[in-house]
């Protein structure tokens, strides 16, 4: 396991302020894939297969949508620099913790994104935590995870 500044404890906080975020700030998706969590792993940190299934899913992206730094403390640039961020922590296909933001978003204003990736058969349970973006942005936010990833993460994956 490596990791940047985060822990398990961590983790734990987020999940915790899912429970009690008063402010709505907080997005908590539960996502089923059918291939196995190594493969919505390498998905994720892979500039290749993230750019691909963008792609596949969406025409106006170019080729190479993704940059991506597989590493901890390495930087990504995703949908040709609209979304920016750090890897915090990598647990191999097991979880990924960035910090993520859009880069309109105000100066130093990042939030925190968290993929716990579990078997699920031969497929993939994914719990999805999202905490710390601006107000008034979670159905926006919301909506994008769902069609943008999850969407199509599946439609790559076909």
């Amino acid at each position: 396991m490596q990791s940047f500044a985060y822990s398990q404890n961590q983790t734990d906080v987020m999940k915790k302020a899912v429970q009690d975020s008063s402010k709505d700030i907080v997005i908590h998706q539960e996502v089923n894939f059918k291939v196995p969590p190594q493969k919505i792993y390498q998905l994720l940190l892979s500039s290749k297969e993230f750019s691909a299934s963008t792609r596949k899913s969406f025409s106006v992206f170019s080729e190479n949508s993704a940059t991506i730094d597989p590493t901890v403390g390495g930087s990504f640039s995703l949908f040709d620099g609209h979304i920016i961020g750090r890897i915090l922590e990598l647990v191999p296909n097991k979880r990924i913790v960035e910090a993520w933001r859009v880069v309109d978003w105000p100066p130093g204003k990042y939030s925190i994104v968290s993929f716990e990736l579990s078997s699920n058969g031969s497929g993939t349970h994914l719990s999805f935590y999202h905490i710390g973006f601006p107000e008034g942005l979670k159905e926006h936010l919301s909506t994008g995870w769902q069609q943008h990833y999850w969407d199509a993460f599946n439609n790559y994956f076909q």
